[in-house]
């Protein structure tokens, strides 16, 4: 048995009991009341009518499955088995759509993507290593038409990156990306290690996703603004104009600072979109620990200090550590193919999802 079904004849069952309550007098007498229920009735419809076809098509695979057993014409068996085969393989991609369906839906799912990365333990090497993650997550986002911004960095002098924040957007970056929340882990020899001795680094990965303002409201009295000179690379506006912007929102804490831009407004503006982004992710973590139990179990906690893959150069492969799954294609990869690897995180995702309770 399937483990969603009993869920699936709870839902008839609300289904069946709208439809009587739809037919009660008294219920067509109160249009608040109607409109309500027929609301609810509309949108469990979908999902009953396929429950039913797929206990249909169980029902017809049992009668192909008897007549196969009880067959001795070959002709007759091979009809039989035909019809068995085709019957299996709707049932199938019925239950794929009943899947999805079940899946109740994360309004996050379908917004762009504030991505923070920063080089964590092994100085140069972590920041190299950060330098090839932001052009993979680059490249793999303009492979599936998201527009990417860059709204912050902090390059080193050997073309490494100690931090990145970046904007992705498009229709479901966050569905795509969300999974990439956690530590990477990089094993490899330095171009600059002579004893061609392997070195263990780390870079920090953070996907929020990003928040409209209709999301997150801010009280401009919480806001902090101070000006400053912009620092390093950028040309002869460095330490002439005071377009460097950091905020400070005074409840939480957080600091946010932008200096990529000659315009101050400009700064303020990327400064207030992370910023945003920022108090969103602390306002679902506030969330996703009052329903711990229910979310325990699914992949990817959000904990920053999780490591969750390692990339090992040696070997030429990839492992993720939550789904145990391992790739030997290290160069296509980092060239940004990680399609294989969301698809099967966001599949383990939901699977997870179905399994627990729900909130």
């Amino acid at each position: 048995m399937l483990p969603w079904v009993d869920k699936l004849r709870e839902i008839e069952e609300r289904y069946e009991e709208l439809s009587r309550k739809l037919a009660d007098p008294s219920v067509l007498q109160d249009p608040t009341t109607f409109q309500r229920h027929a609301k609810a009735h509309a949108s469990l419809h979908p999902l009953v009518e396929k429950y039913r076809a797929h206990q249909r098509l169980m029902r017809e695979q049992d009668e192909a499955a008897a007549l196969l057993g009880e067959a001795t014409d070959p002709e007759m068996r091979a009809l039989a088995d035909g019809e068995l085969k085709a019957l299996k393989g709707r049932r199938e991609a019925l239950e794929r759509e009943l899947q999805e369906l079940l899946l109740p839906k994360d309004p996050t799912d379908e917004k762009g993507v504030i991505m923070e990365i920063r080089a964590g333990a092994g100085g140069n090497e972590a920041a190299l290593f950060a330098a090839d993650l932001l052009r993979m997550y680059t490249r793999y986002a303009e492979a599936a038409r998201f527009k990417v911004e860059m709204l912050s960095a902090h390059p080193t002098g050997i073309g490494g990156m100690k931090e990145a924040i970046l904007a992705i957007e498009g229709k479901g970056a966050f569905r795509k990306l969300r999974h990439e929340s956690g530590v990477h882990r990089v094993q490899r020899v330095p171009a600059t290690e002579a004893s061609g001795r392997i070195h263990t680094s780390t870079v920090t990965i953070a996907v929020l996703p990003e928040a409209e303002e209709v999301d997150v409201q801010i009280d401009p009295k919480d806001l902090q603004i101070d000006v400053f000179r912009a620092s390093g690379a950028g040309g002869q506006h460095v330490n002439v104009t005071d377009s460097a912007v950091r905020i400070t929102h005074i409840p939480t804490g957080l600091v946010v600072s932008c200096q990529d831009e000659r315009s101050q407004h400009k700064n303020k503006a990327k400064a207030l979109k992370v910023l945003r982004a920022r108090l969103l992710e602390r306002a679902r973590a506030e969330q996703d620990r009052e329903i711990a139990d229910a979310r325990r179990q699914q992949v990817g906690t959000g904990d920053r200090s999780e490591r969750i893959r390692t990339y090992n150069f040696p070997q030429g492969r990839v492992t993720d550590h939550r789904i145990g799954l391992t790739l030997h294609n290290l160069p296509g990869l980092l060239d940004g193919n990680l399609d294989e690897l969301t698809q099967a995180l966001m599949a383990h995702h939901e699977a997870e999802r179905l399994k627990a309770p729900s909130a």
